[in-house]
């Protein structure tokens, strides 16, 4: 055995990490996720709003 076979590393996914339907943490719509990392639908990060970070905002903007 050498010394990089002792240093091996083995992955083991999540349980609940595999490919499924979820919601769109953005815009709440279903979409196909490859894994439980994946929650913001590829139309939404594809707008320009998620490229630049521009924050959600829900309701009325706040005025003080």
């Amino acid at each position: 055995m050498t010394n990089t076979d002792q240093n091996e590393v083995f992955l083991v996914p999540a349980r609940e990490d595999v490919p499924r339907e979820r919601q769109c943490l953005r815009c709440n719509t279903a979409f196909w996720s490859e894994g439980f990392g994946e929650r913001i639908c590829r139309r939404c990060k594809a707008s320009n709003a998620w490229r630049n970070a521009v924050p959600v905002r829900s309701g009325s903007p706040r005025r003080h």
